[in-house]
């Protein structure tokens, strides 16, 4: 059977696909352009799968196509059908969001929502049924692979979807967090429980053997309809979660509280350990995955990544996987890159997602921020364990599923900007994702100009067709078509840039394992130019960026050997005005890219 889907998938790929089948394995990680994907809002290959085989209104089946908060249709399949749409793009690479079984629907009444997301994992070892099958997430990954595409895994360690309740909490809106402080695992009140046990600080077998009373600060229970609802099955005892009520997302229940209501794994317990090791690895031998994006990775203990990212990176090399490549989500609001980088250094995480990128680019494009902000960023690459060469894999993006969309970055802090000028910030903001250190991830959507209303579902537009209002009476960006029609146009000017950028990219090493050096910013709007050097040749790339709305002409430093120059995008100077220096002249909201000769 795999045999026969690899031959299929080959046939429906593109020309030169064999070869590039061949070598995609090759590529660092800084080589690949990431496209990032919600299979449920993306394109819907089989409607027979809409309701993941669930009877019932969307309450139980969790599928209202209608609805921001509930499954649409998406799938494999579907995702499937258009790789030519995303290759097209120039993608290398795709992050797909969870593709577990989900709890199909949760939340309070009145508040309930579906996990068309991903996010609330019953089974981590099947594809959810809304999304599909295994057969059909193995045609998915090998027709990717047979067209030299790469597939990152979104996954999951520091929780499940919510089961266990508290019973104190019942009735309760809000299931407080409480402390070991004030709630020691060793007392319940002026009652002595589990004797003998050490603390969540001693990561031993033999010491969490005497934890066996979880009721410490709540006393957890599980509805008899769901006491088997996990698999695998170990992960159905309630001594092996944390159960200290929701996090406030600081201090100790940053990593120890429940992430807005779902059951927080006690990763600290070597069991927990054992089992995320044993399930996700089993996705590498299965499937032969290319990489993992991590959920919520700062809201795990360092101890857990030590043995986890090893573990991971044997597997791989055991399946002939050499460069797995694993990111971790460390969500901050700000250019940190401080933060960011001590997840690299204290947790030992090869990477995480340049949330630090995110607020500086946006801010820089979107909110006319001073270009001095792009030095705050990259003079904090020194940080990351393994330095400036580490920071060229970071997985960079310009807006996502939960902070939302450059597209609403831009048009929020521009109210009364005319189409022109969005498309032209949008276009900016894109050409630096393509081209500034890291690795460029695009968020399904942004090519089509898509904008959103906020973050989380309100940035969450399907691709095909949408029966969402909220979603169809948004103004996208770059055309007059809206989200009621399906959005996969190849001629949007968007898709058109994004693909120029991602050809210069992948065909230019200095764009991609190039050191990357400053040479031009300032404390407002205007000119940012930054030169990136071939690894091999030491060749010099040249960027420049005009964030103003007005035209610049002004000269620029270079390498004293950079004498002559051609555009690989927009229009550059020929020759340099003098050793040294080039004249720049761009137009408002422009950009070029030149390579030295």
């Amino acid at each position: 059977m795999k045999a026969c889907l690899l031959a299929a998938a080959l046939i429906a790929a593109p020309a030169g696909a064999a070869a590039q089948a061949t070598e995609y394995r090759d590529r660092s990680p800084e080589e690949e352009v990431i496209y990032f994907v919600l299979p449920d809002r993306f394109e819907n290959g089989d409607t027979a799968n809409d309701r993941g085989g669930l009877k019932g209104d969307y309450l139980r089946s969790g599928y209202d196509p209608a609805r921001k908060g509930f499954y649409h249709g998406g799938d494999l399949k579907g995702l499937t059908r258009r790789l030519d749409y995303i290759q097209g793009l120039g993608a290398t690479a795709i992050w797909l969001g969870p593709i577990f079984k989900n709890k199909a629907v949760q939340g309070r009444p009145g508040q309930e929502s579906a996990g068309y997301h991903g996010y609330w994992i019953t089974d981590f070892t099947a594809v959810d049924p809304h999304l599909g099958t295994e057969a059909d997430m193995r045609a998915f990954v090998d027709a990717a692979h047979a067209r030299g595409m790469k597939v990152y895994m979104d996954i999951i360690v520091n929780h499940t979807a919510d089961v266990i309740r508290m019973r104190e909490c019942a009735g309760t809106s809000e299931c407080v967090y409480r402390s070991r402080g004030a709630y020691p695992y060793q007392r319940r009140g002026a009652t002595a429980i589990n004797a003998g046990f050490a603390g969540d600080g001693v990561q031993t077998t033999e010491n969490f053997a005497r934890l066996t009373d979880p009721a410490y600060a709540y006393t957890p229970y599980v509805a008899p309809t769901e006491r088997d609802v996990k698999v695998p099955t170990w992960l159905n005892d309630p001594k092996l979660y944390h159960n200290r009520g929701n996090s406030t997302f600081s201090g100790e229940s940053s990593t120890m509280g429940d992430f807005a209501g779902l059951d927080d794994l006690m990763t600290e317990n070597p069991r927990v350990l054992r089992g995320m090791i044993d399930i996700f690895g089993d996705w590498i031998d299965r499937f032969g995955i290319d990489g993992f994006r991590i959920d919520t990775a700062q809201h795990v203990n360092p101890e857990f990544w030590h043995a986890f990212v090893p573990a991971m990176q044997w597997r791989a090399k055991q399946r002939g996987i050499p460069n797995f490549h694993i990111f971790g989500e460390v969500m901050t609001g700000d250019i940190d890159p401080g933060r960011l980088a001590s997840h690299t250094r204290v947790d030992g995480l090869p990477s995480v997602l340049d949330f630090a990128f995110q607020a500086a680019v946006g801010g820089m494009v979107a909110e006319s921020k001073p270009t001095s902000d792009a030095f705050r960023l990259f003079r904090g690459d020194a940080l990351y364990e393994g330095g400036a060469a580490m920071a060229r894999q970071l997985p960079t993006f310009l807006g996502n599923h939960d902070v939302g969309r450059i597209g609403w970055f831009i048009r929020r802090a521009n109210p009364q900007a005319l189409d022109g000028e969005l498309l032209a910030r949008d276009v900016l903001a894109h050409a630096m994702l393509l081209t500034l250190r890291g690795v460029p991830t695009i968020y399904s959507g942004d090519e089509q100009g898509f904008t959103g209303d906020g973050n989380d579902q309100d940035a969450r537009e399907d691709l095909f067709a949408s029966k969402v209002a909220s979603y169809n009476d948004n103004v996208l960006i770059g055309t007059t078509k809206t989200t009621a029609t399906a959005s996969f146009d190849t001629a949007h000017p968007v898709y058109r840039e994004i693909a120029k950028l991602a050809r210069i990219r992948t065909t230019t090493p200095a764009l991609t394992r190039g050191r990357q050096q400053l040479r031009a910013w300032g404390d407002a709007p205007g000119l940012l130019a930054v030169s990136r050097f071939d690894p091999t040749t030491g060749r010099e790339v040249l960027l420049v960026f005009n964030t103003s709305a007005q035209a610049i002409d002004v000269p620029v430093e270079v390498d004293v050997r950079s004498t002559n120059f051609i555009a690989l995008a927009n229009t550059c100077a020929p020759q340099a005005n003098a050793p040294g220096s080039v004249r720049v002249t761009l137009p408002r909201f422009g950009y070029a890219v030149c390579a030295a000769q």
